[in-house]
C-alpha cells in the first residue's frame, strides 16, 4: 500500500514533528530503543545518532517501507535493524528502555490500548514517545469520508479502512499516569506553507489517502483524485506566498516509574 518516496515528500515538514517529540526524552544512554512504525527508516537511523550505544529496533508492517529502511541500514554500520511486523503484534523479549512512535496510532482501532501496552514493555525508568495527527475533522479528512460515501464510490470504497482520530493529550495523560507514568503531554497547530501544484492533495497522498490510492484502478483512481483534488483546492485555496495547510498533531511523552513511587 505504501509509497516510499511519495511519503517522502514533505519530508522537512513531516520529520520536525518527530524531532520535537525525541527532543523532549530525558534518556541519557539507553540500551535498547524501538521505533513503533518507523516507515522508511531515516528518522529512526537518527535515533543511532541521538543514542550510539543503543540497540535501535525499527518495526513496520509495510513491505514496501521496510524495503526503503533497508536501504538506510545498507548506507550505515552500528548496531540498527529493522523488521517487518504489525505494531499490535510486536512483543519485545526483554524490557525495553526507549519506545517512539510518530504519526502511526491513528490507523490502529482502539489505539489507547496499545499504548497501554507498550506502557508495560518499558523497564524501570523507561521512556514512551509517540506523536499523533490529530486532524480527523479537518477538510482533508472529512472530504475523503464524505466522497467516498457518494453513490459513485459507496460500492468500492466502503470496506477500505481509513485512519481514526487519536485521542486527545488529556485523556493519554490520564491513561498513562494511572499506569505509573509521569506525563508530558500537548498538542500543536503546525500552519505549513505549501508549495507547487495541488500540495495537499500530494501530502496526504502519502498518508491518509493511500488505502484508496490502492484500492481503486486506473481511470477509477484518476477520477476520484480529480474530483478530490478540487474539493481540497477549494478548501485550502493557493495564496500568492503558496497554500496555507494547519495540521494538529498530539504529543505524548511519558516516563515509567512504577505504581509505587
Amino acid at each position: 500500500m505504501w509509497d516510499p518516496n511519495q511519503y517522502r515528500q514533505f519530508g522537512d515538514e513531516r520529520s520536525r514533528a518527530f524531532y520535537e517529540l525525541i527532543n523532549r526524552i530525558g534518556a541519557s544512554d539507553p540500551h535498547t530503543v524501538a521505533d513503533i512504525g518507523c516507515g522508511p527508516g531515516e528518522l529512526t537511523a537518527d535515533l543511532c545518532r541521538r543514542w550510539p550505544n543503543a540497540d535501535v529496533l525499527g518495526v513496520d508492517s509495510s513491505a514496501e517501507m521496510i524495503a526503503a529502511a533497508s536501504e538506510v541500514l545498507a548506507a550505515r554500520s552500528g548496531r540498527l535493524r529493522f523488521e517487518r511486523m504489525d505494531a499490535r503484534e510486536w512483543e519485545p523479549d526483554e524490557p525495553v528502555d526507549v519506545i517512539t512512535s510518530n504519526a502511526m496510532l491513528q490507523w490502529v482501532p482502539d489505539n489507547e490500548s496499545l499504548v497501554a501496552k507498550w506502557v508495560g514493555y518499558l523497564a524501570e525508568g523507561g521512556w514512551l514517545a509517540f506523536q499523533v495527527p490529530a486532524n480527523h475533522d479537518e477538510p482533508t479528512h472529512r472530504l475523503l469520508r464524505e466522497l467516498a460515501a457518494t453513490d459513485r464510490w459507496r460500492d468500492q470504497l466502503s470496506d477500505v479502512a481509513l485512519t481514526r482520530q487519536g485521542a486527545n493529550p488529556a485523556d493519554y495523560l490520564d491513561l498513562m499516569a494511572g499506569a505509573g507514568c509521569v506525563v508530558d503531554a500537548w498538542e500543536t497547530t503546525y500552519l505549513h506553507v505549501l508549495t507547487g501544484d495541488d500540495p495537499v492533495l500530494r501530502w496526504i497522498s502519502g498518508t491518509g489517502l493511500r488505502p484508496v490510492i490502492t484500492t481503486l484502478d486506473g481511470s477509477e483512481r484518476e477520477e476520484f483524485l480529480a474530483e478530490y483534488g478540487a474539493l481540497l483546492r477549494e478548501a485550502y485555496p493557493a495564496a500568492s506566498y503558496g497554500t496555507l495547510f494547519p495540521f494538529r498533531r498530539v504529543f505524548v511523552v511519558a516516563r515509567r516509574i512504577g505504581v509505587d513511587h
